[in-house]
Order: structure tokens, then C-alpha cells, then sequence
């Protein structure tokens, strides 16, 4: 059973960084394309970083330069460094996987970035 766990979201100051963690069970991620998604109120969910199996990494423009998606294959866990964070990236970040055409989310975990 395909399960993704996100943690690590909280309230900082612009300027200021968070890591956020999605623990992944039932797969194996590094066989796999893993995504960070984030959500504002009164947006569409959108396409923030992702990791494809081979390692290479893909980022929306908005996030280039200040955000970092890795893996730890030992854990099993996806990572989303987040530096240098604007008010504009609050938002629930979701973690995302698919497998055999569906798609699998984890429950979110909320970041709130104060100007």
C-alpha cells in the first residue's frame, strides 16, 4: 500500500529556510519520479520540484536558486530544502508519486512564510 508521509512545514520569516521530509512507504522511491506540489488559497495545485529516477532534478521557475529536492534511498524519504523563502511561497506542500497511472498525495504539511 503506496503511503506518503510529509513533515517539516511551519511558520518562518522571510529570508528564512525550513527542510520538509515526505517518508514514503509501499515503493521504492528511487525506482520511481517523486514530486513536491504546493497548494495557496484560491489557487490551483502546482508543480514545485521533482526528482526523476536517475537523479536529475526539475524546478518551477518561481523556486530555481532557492529550493532543493534530494532523496535519501537508505530512508526512503524525498527532502525539499526551501531557502531564502518569499511570503508568495505559503502554501500546503504535498509530496507526490505515480504509479501505474494513479496518483498517490500525502496529506500535506502547511508553510507559512511572515514579511
Amino acid at each position: 500500500q503506496v503511503q506518503l508521509v510529509e513533515s517539516g512545514g511551519g511558520l518562518v520569516q522571510a529570508g528564512g529556510s525550513l527542510r520538509l521530509s515526505c517518508a514514503a512507504s509501499g515503493f521504492i522511491i528511487s525506482g520511481n519520479t517523486m514530486y513536491w506540489y504546493r497548494q495557496a488559497p484560491g489557487n490551483q495545485r502546482e508543480l514545485v520540484a521533482a526528482i526523476i529516477s536517475g537523479g536529475s532534478t526539475n524546478y518551477a521557475d518561481s523556486v530555481k536558486g532557492r529550493f532543493t529536492i534530494s532523496r535519501d534511498n537508505a530512508k526512503n524519504t524525498v527532502y525539499l530544502q526551501m531557502n531564502s523563502l518569499k511570503p508568495e511561497d505559503t502554501a500546503v506542500y504535498y509530496c507526490n508519486v505515480r504509479r501505474f497511472l494513479k496518483n498517490y498525495w500525502g496529506q500535506g504539511t502547511q508553510v507559512t512564510v511572515s514579511s
